[in-house]
C-alpha cells in the first residue's frame, strides 16, 4: 500500500482519522485527476484570497516590538518581504471536512450542472500519497484578523488560518513548502545588499503529486442538477481509468415525501371536506 513514512507526515491540528473529506470540482478537473493519477497542489498566491499567507495586525505589531531592537529598518522590511515571497513556494491542496455534502460547496467550487465531488476519509487520504516529499496536513482555523493573533513559531501557521468569512469551507489542507535555501529567514544577512532578491518560481500555478486513486477516492458524487447522461459519462470514464469507487447522484437531487408511503396513491380530499 502506498504510504508516507513517518518523517514525511507533519500534522497541524489534523481531523480524526475517520473524518469525511470532500473535494468539489468540475468535470475537466476530475478527468485531469484520473489522467495524471495525481493531486494538484496550487501555489498559495494563486488561490484567489489576498490574505493567503498574511498575518493579523496584532502579529505584525508584536513582531515589530520584539524584533526592532535586534534588526535594522532595512532588515525588518526584508524579513516581511520574505514572508510575502514565501507564498510562491507554498503549495496547497484544499479539502472540505463534513459528514454530509454541502449545497454551498457545489455552488462555489463546481460548475453548474456538471460538477463532481470526490469523497474520502482522512485515513485513506493520508495513505493515498505516493510521493516521499514532506507533506504538512491540518485543519484551517477561522479568525478575526483585526483583533486576534496566530502562532509565530511555524512558517505554515499563516496558511492554516483564514478570515471568518470562509468558515463555511471547513477546510482541511495538505501543504508542501519548497523554499529555496537562499530564501530562508536564517539567511537574511546574506542578501541585505540593497537589491531585492529575485528567486525563480518553482512552477507557474502549481504542481501535481502522485496518488493511488483507488485509495484516495472512496466515492464519486455527481452534481444534483446534472443530466442523466453525465452520470453515464462519468461511469464510462471511470472504467477507462480503472477507478473502482462507486458513482452516485447527489442526495440533494432527492425529492421530498409529502404523504405516508401507504397512502401516496389515495385520492386527495375534496377542498370543502
Amino acid at each position: 500500500m502506498p504510504d508516507l513514512n513517518a518523517d514525511a507526515r507533519q500534522f497541524h491540528n489534523p481531523p480524526a482519522t475517520d473524518a469525511i473529506l470532500w473535494r468539489y470540482m468540475d468535470f475537466t478537473k476530475f478527468v485531469s485527476l484520473l489522467e495524471k493519477r495525481a493531486l494538484f497542489f496550487a501555489r498559495a498566491d494563486k488561490l484567489g484570497d489576498p490574505f493567503e499567507g498574511a498575518t493579523p495586525i496584532n502579529n505584525i505589531k508584536s513582531r515589530y516590538t520584539s524584533l526592532k531592537p535586534k534588526l535594522s529598518d532595512k532588515e525588518m522590511l526584508m524579513y516581511e518581504y520574505l514572508r510575502v515571497e514565501l507564498r510562491r513556494f507554498t503549495l496547497i491542496s484544499c479539502w472540505h471536512e463534513s459528514s454530509h455534502e454541502s449545497e454551498a460547496m457545489w455552488k462555489v467550487y463546481a460548475s453548474a450542472n456538471s460538477g463532481i465531488a470526490i469523497k474520502t476519509n482522512f485515513d485513506s487520504f493520508l495513505a493515498s500519497f505516493i510521493t516521499e516529499e514532506q507533506i504538512h496536513i491540518g485543519k484551517v482555523k477561522y479568525i478575526d484578523y483585526d483583533s486576534e493573533k496566530i502562532p509565530e513559531d511555524d512558517l505554515l501557521s499563516p496558511y492554516l488560518h483564514k478570515r471568518k468569512s470562509f468558515e463555511h469551507e471547513r477546510e482541511v489542507r495538505a501543504m508542501i513548502q519548497r523554499i529555496p535555501p537562499e530564501a530562508s529567514p536564517e539567511n537574511l544577512p546574506n542578501f541585505l545588499t540593497g537589491e531585492i532578491p529575485m528567486w525563480p518560481d518553482i512552477c507557474d500555478v502549481g504542481i501535481y503529486y502522485e496518488v493511488d486513486l483507488n485509495l484516495l477516492i472512496q466515492e464519486v458524487i455527481i452534481d444534483p442538477s446534472a443530466p442523466d447522461w453525465l452520470l453515464e459519462l462519468i461511469n464510462s470514464v471511470s472504467k477507462r481509468y480503472d477507478l473502482q469507487a462507486p458513482i452516485n447522484k447527489s442526495d440533494l437531487a432527492a425529492l421530498p415525501i409529502w404523504f405516508p408511503p401507504d397512502r401516496i396513491d389515495e385520492t386527495p380530499p375534496e377542498e370543502n371536506e
